[in-house]
């Protein structure tokens, strides 16, 4: 065997290799695009839950908070703050009690980081709360790993 790659060999694992690795990511597009249809009929997107994506959008709540560790860590995760709410077990009582924490805002307690006050509308504290109970739906493995964020 000759101790040198000759240009067709070369040519040749080139071309296989690109062949090869068309193929992995084919099949990896096709899981991700299977995994995303599934999870969609498990935890669908709403319009509720959209516009209350478009309000943590246009109040930059992300400044602040983190939502599934991305953020500013300067405020408590929200991708759990359904469950910190009791809301897997009595849904209700989290959603008036999320809508009246961010309605109390701020709290003027000495010492402490304070949530502005924003102004919403029964209607879009409604939405924000079905976004954060979309959020603690979806399958973070396990992140983050205290239920306190």
């Amino acid at each position: 065997m000759s101790e040198t790659l000759t240009k067709a060999a070369a040519r040749n694992i080139f071309y296989g290799g690109t062949v090869f690795f068309f193929v992995v990511f084919g099949v990896l597009v096709a899981d991700s695009v299977t995994d995303a249809i599934a999870i969609a009929k498990v935890n669908p997107i709403t319009p509720s839950v959209a516009a209350g994506k478009r309000i943590w959008e246009r109040h930059a709540c992300f400044d602040c908070h983190t939502l599934f560790g991305e953020g500013a860590r300067f405020a408590p995760e929200l991708g759990n703050v359904w469950l910190r709410y009791g809301g897997d077990k009595d849904p209700d009582g989290a959603r008036e009690s999320l809508k009246q924490w961010i309605k109390n805002q701020p709290t003027r307690v000495e010492g402490r980081h304070q949530m502005p006050h924003f102004d919403l509308t029964e209607q879009q504290l409604d939405q924000i709360v079905d976004y954060l109970r979309w959020t603690s739906r979806v399958n973070t493995q396990n992140w983050p790993p205290h239920i306190s964020g």
